[in-house]
């Protein structure tokens, strides 16, 4: 039987599969997941699984909690093991985690081919863990799934096109058009939170260099302080440890709660007068539900964004730097832009592993 093996592990990729999965199912291909446990906390999985019906996966891994060396080490060994007994004939990763890289190397070494989904992008910093992660994931897929036309710009320019390379679209945008309507009536976190619409704004912070540098946390922690109003704040595991480490005590301003689900956090999005982040997929889903975005960063994946006026980049270097872009950035909008396709992504992905699997 033709069998593919998704290999996933984090958030942001519980979602993307949760499209994909369903196309696959839609289209009669066979899928397995295999979940490395890169995201352990119940928060951060568990309720991704039950309220995305995402199949659960045959394989869980438990693999989290240690640095980027020991946890794609022991991702590569564990899943080498699945894929010795299994013998897909493709192995599917998602974005630029641990997981996609462990999956993709353990996958090539085996002479299996892997399909790479949202291939392309690119910060140009090599000091981001994801920077690699993705390109080194790219140069070793067989196809490579770009979600934007400057990202099959990026892999031409290293020397990577032709039939491999499909611009397929962004699955993001197929799950906020999917579950954007799900979340109006299935979310009661607005209630629960007793938040009213553009009320407040809503903030992540949860990547290794807006956390690890505890000057770095300090300053985009003063600059929250300096916002006019409350500040929802879902507190990443790592970030709520690395707070803890350096003795850091959060604005009075912010209201931090626990990380929620998929659902929750659209209607949180929707909602918000304003979204500050440090998350690519974030920075898009602001984008798709039309409401202002500052990135603490000084790049972004997602540069057409910042062309187009819907996101602005706040390096968090100094507190008034951050100060001054969210300030700035309320009421805004952007330029009427639609880079992410036509909603059917995961269903153009479907069909071409199809095709692969059947020739």
């Amino acid at each position: 039987m033709k069998k593919i093996i998704t290999v996933i592990g984090a958030r942001p990729q519980f979602i993307k599969a949760a499209v994909v999965s369903r196309a696959f199912a839609a289209n009669n291909v066979v899928e397995k997941l295999l979940h490395t446990g890169q995201h352990f906390d119940t928060n951060m999985s568990d309720v991704f699984f039950d309220e995305l019906e995402i199949p659960r996966p045959t394989w869980h891994l438990g693999i989290g909690g240690g640095s980027h060396g020991q946890n794609t080490g022991r991702m590569i060994e564990a899943i080498e093991h699945v894929l010795m007994q299994e013998r897909p004939d493709w192995v599917l990763v998602y974005g630029d985690t641990d997981s996609t890289l462990a999956g993709a190397l353990a996958a090539v070494k085996l002479h299996i081919p892997v399909a790479h989904v949202e291939a392309g992008l690119r910060s140009f910093n090599r000091r981001m863990p994801e920077e690699i992660n993705r390109v080194l994931t790219d140069h070793v897929a067989s196809l490579l799934f770009a979600p934007t036309t400057a990202a099959v710009s990026h892999l031409a320019d290293e020397g990577i096109s032709g039939a491999a390379v499909l611009n397929v679209g962004d699955v993001m945008f197929d799950a906020a058009l999917f579950y954007g309507a799900k979340a109006e009536t299935a979310s009661a976190i607005l209630s629960t939170l007793s938040l009213t619409s553009k009320s407040y704004a809503l903030a992540t912070i949860h990547r290794a260099e807006s956390t690890d540098d505890p000057d770095c946390l300090r300053h985009i922690l003063n600059g929250f302080a300096q916002f006019a109003g409350i500040i929802v704040l879902p507190v990443h595991p790592r970030t709520r440890a690395r707070l803890s480490a350096a003795g850091l005590r959060l604005p009075d301003n912010i209201r931090a709660i626990e990380p929620v689900g998929y659902l929750d956090m659209v209607m949180l999005e929707k909602n918000a007068r304003l979204i500050v982040t440090d998350s690519g997929g974030v920075q898009k889903e602001a984008f798709f539900h039309r409401i202002p975005c500052v990135t603490l960063r000084s790049e972004t994946e997602w540069t057409e964004l910042v062309e187009a006026g819907w996101n602005r980049l706040a390096a968090p270097s100094g507190a008034e730097t951050i100060a001054q872009a969210m300030q700035a950035a309320l009421g805004t909008t952007g330029k009427s832009i639609a880079p992410y396709g036509d909603g059917n992504a995961a269903g153009k992905i479907a069909t071409r592993l199809l095709e692969e699997i059947a020739s």
